[in-house]
């Protein structure tokens, strides 16, 4: 139980977790729950049930202003949150979600969208505001990557446009359910297969299928381990990327919100192109963002 009186509750509920931080006040986090509830596995009547059960043993008896950002402003999540149109600012206002419990006071962050060509983001536009709320005076891009990788283009403190790329489940579709889950099964990664593979899609991307089947011929013929062929595999899919996302990040300031494994290789593939990407942290860009929404709201009640 947090030892000061929680002021607000900041929550980033996405598709498969939902993660939730007791704030104090001066808007420091006191506390950091977590559970595997994401968007994905509820229906719209279990949303307010599955936050009790995380946060409602450290609830004081008041009403308490609940900020929610991710999946479950979705169509099928909790409540409907209409996107904001790019160009935009990260948006710092929501829908109000009716409650059972008095204690809550629910806000569901809305996410963004883009008419030509057709995009949108959900969740990603919280971390673009944390971003901001740091650094104000940025121009130039952002990498999310993730299962859904995003390249978002910013300037005077604005989502200009965005695209989003399915990298991500692809290798996780291709990985696990193709042909290639026979020489991928193992642990590894081989450093120098990645930026080989990525270097070569970059420069020739209509070469990956074939390239692809290649991963699965070489380990029958020559006995490739399977620590070079997902190094690889991730190097092919996201040297087709950059490939493809070469008006975003050539020539431009980039920064890579994401921590692990995902997002080193972003920044390893980049620097091979000679872009040098910032790496940043998820979690507390996500949690400056929700801040920054919950100060909005604040300063306009």
């Amino acid at each position: 139980m947090p030892t000061q009186p929680i002021s607000w509750i900041a929550v980033d509920w996405g598709t498969s977790n939902l993660r939730a931080w007791a704030m104090s006040g001066d808007d420091r986090p006191l506390q950091r729950f977590e559970s595997d509830r994401g968007m994905g596995r509820l229906t719209r009547a279990e949303f307010e049930p599955v936050l009790l059960e995380l946060i409602g043993a450290h609830l004081p008896e008041r009403p308490v202003p609940v900020v929610v950002c991710g999946m479950a402003g979705a169509r099928q999540g909790w409540a409907e949150a209409p996107y904001v149109a790019v160009p935009c600012a990260p948006p710092v206002t929501g829908v109000r979600v009716p409650t059972a419990d008095p204690r809550l006071e629910v806000t569901i962050l809305p996410g963004v969208r883009q008419d030509r060509p057709a995009d949108v983001m959900r969740g990603e536009e919280t971390q673009i505001g944390g971003f901001l709320a740091r650094e104000s005076g940025f121009d130039g891009v952002l990498c999310l990557p993730g299962t859904h990788t995003k390249w978002v283009h910013l300037s005077a403190r604005e989502l200009v446009s965005f695209r989003t790329f399915m990298t991500g489940e692809l290798f996780a579709l291709i990985g696990g359910q193709s042909v290639l889950r026979h020489s991928l099964a193992g642990e590894g990664w081989d450093e120098a297969a990645f930026a080989e593979a990525a270097a070569d899609t970059l420069s020739r991307p209509a070469t990956l299928a074939g390239a692809l089947f290649g991963l699965r011929a070489d380990s029958l013929l020559h006995g490739t381990g399977p620590a070079v062929c997902r190094a690889r595999l991730s190097g092919l899919l996201i040297g087709a990327e950059l490939a493809a996302a070469r008006p975003y990040w050539l020539g431009q300031q980039v920064a890579v919100l994401g921590e692990g494994a995902m997002a080193r290789a972003y920044q390893a593939a980049l620097a091979a192109q000679g872009v040098t990407a910032r790496l940043l942290p998820t979690e507390d860009i996500t949690l400056a963002g929700l801040t920054a929404a919950m100060r909005h709201m604040r300063n306009h009640t």
